[in-house]
């Protein structure tokens, strides 16, 4: 099944929110990514394009830490994939190339909260799997 993975055009907003807002069981991931477009923080913002259909997104933005570091952080939230495609490897593909688009813009890490199983494929970890000192 071919499809192409772009970035996200002003045209594409309806179909977003409508993946969303039918991948998700209430209106909040719709709202955080209207919200974080309106106020200039989607770093990476991809869909997955079937024949003009938005049939997946993905959305990456920046996070920082407390004590503040040099390293330069994304958050992935939300991916989302049309139920009547889901399975299929479309939200694999965006999740690999909207990491990789991170790699290229020089992101030091990114975070996800979600199924540590799902995402361990992607080379995330779970917290508790690493140490943290205070320096």
């Amino acid at each position: 099944m071919e499809f192409t993975i772009r970035n996200e055009e002003e045209g594409d907003r309806d179909q977003v929110r409508e993946i969303l807002c039918s991948a998700f069981p209430t209106e909040a991931e719709s709202k955080l990514v209207d919200a974080l477009q309106a106020n200039g923080k989607a770093v990476i913002s991809l869909v997955a394009v079937r024949d003009d259909e938005v049939l997946g997104h993905i959305m990456f933005s920046p996070v920082s830490t407390t004590p503040p570091n040099e390293a330069r952080g994304v958050g992935l939230a939300p991916v989302a994939v049309s139920p009547a495609v889901q399975s299929q490897g479309f939200g694999s593909q965006l999740i690999r190339e909207g990491l990789r688009r991170c790699a290229d813009l020089h992101y030091d890490y990114a975070v996800v909260l979600g199924s540590p199983e799902y995402y361990g494929r992607f080379g995330f970890k779970k917290a508790s799997d690493f140490s943290l000192q205070n320096e």
